[in-house]
This record gives C-alpha cells, sequence and structure tokens, in this order.
C-alpha cells in the first residue's frame, strides 16, 4: 500500500496519553488543521462516544472510525490527526493510518493514564469498577497494537505538552 504524500501528523495513544493537548500545541506551531476523530464522529452522530457505545456499541464506534480514516485518505491538505485510543486496535486502521501519514504513538504510562483522567468521567471504558486496574489491563492489551502501528514512539511521563510537541517536530525532521 502507498503511502500517502501528504505530510499528515498521526497521533495515537491511550486515552490521556496527551493525543488532543500536543495536537493543540502541534496545530499552532505548524499551522495545520487539527482534527479529532472521536469530536468528528460525535459531531456526525449527534451524541457523545459514550452514548455511542450504550446505545450502538464499541463495534458499531470502531466501524464508524475506520470509514472516517478511509474519507481522510481523500483530503487534499495537510492535517494534525488525533485519533482516539482505541482506533490503532483494528489492523485495517493501522494500515489506513501509516498510509495516512506519520503515526506517532504517545506513550504513557499507567500511572500517569490514572493520574491525568481519575477525576474524567466522560471515557465510556472507565467508568464503573476499579479505573486504575482498567487502565493497566486495558494499555496492556492495545500496547502492542500502538507500537505495531506506529512511525515514531514518544515517552510522555513527566514531560509538557511543549517538550513532547519540540520533541515531535525534531523526528519530524
Amino acid at each position: 500500500m502507498e503511502r500517502n504524500t501528504k505530510q499528515n501528523i498521526i497521533l495515537t495513544g491511550f486515552m490521556g496519553s496527551g493525543k488532543t493537548s500536543v495536537g493543540i500545541c502541534l496545530s499552532y506551531r505548524l499551522r495545520k488543521i487539527l482534527l479529532d476523530t472521536d469530536k468528528e464522529i460525535e459531531r456526525r452522530q449527534g451524541k457523545t462516544v459514550s452514548d455511542i457505545f450504550a446505545q450502538d456499541g464499541e463495534e458499531a464506534f470502531r466501524r464508524m472510525e475506520t470509514e472516517y480514516i478511509k474519507e481522510l485518505l481523500n483530503a487534499t491538505e495537510s492535517r494534525i490527526v488525533s485519533t482516539g485510543g482505541g482506533m490503532p486496535v483494528r489492523e485495517e486502521n493501522r494500515t489506513l493510518l501509516k498510509k495516512l501519514g506519520t503515526v506517532i504513538y504517545l506513550e504513557a504510562s499507567p500511572e500517569t493514564v490514572y493520574e491525568r483522567l481519575k477525576e474524567d468521567t466522560t471515557r465510556p471504558l472507565l467508568q464503573n469498577g476499579d479505573a486504575e486496574k482498567k487502565i493497566t489491563g486495558l494499555l496492556a492489551k492495545r500496547q502492542d497494537f500502538y507500537k505495531s502501528g506506529a512511525d515514531m514512539i514518544i515517552r510522555t511521563d513527566d514531560k509538557s505538552i511543549d517538550e513532547i510537541a519540540e520533541e515531535i517536530m525534531a523526528g519530524l525532521k
């Protein structure tokens, strides 16, 4: 599969790894539009990701993600794309994302993720039960998918958003 020649930057990683915050920072620095796949799916469906999970199921949401990435392959302008945390789990999505641009995995430890998300009630996969245990388990399941789909891996623990953005920009040169 040919790699897309557009210089899209694709941010992947677990929820709370910094994809949206780093995406906003890169958007300003590189003067590129930031697309958040979760926000776009919410806009199109007229409901939150939590509601989509509850009403239609996770598999329906994952299909919506795949369809949206396919659409982005036809876009003409270069962008920064912040993906949903589960998007790279599907092999098809990993292939499509690599075709779309440079995939950067923002890697965060379970402890960092928990600290960042412990007050967040909008994450459907962390509701009901021991959030720390869920984070550790889900991250362990997804880690290999994130790594195998990435062109670049950036550790985000104990780094500011600016430091992460600098590291990405240096890695892209």
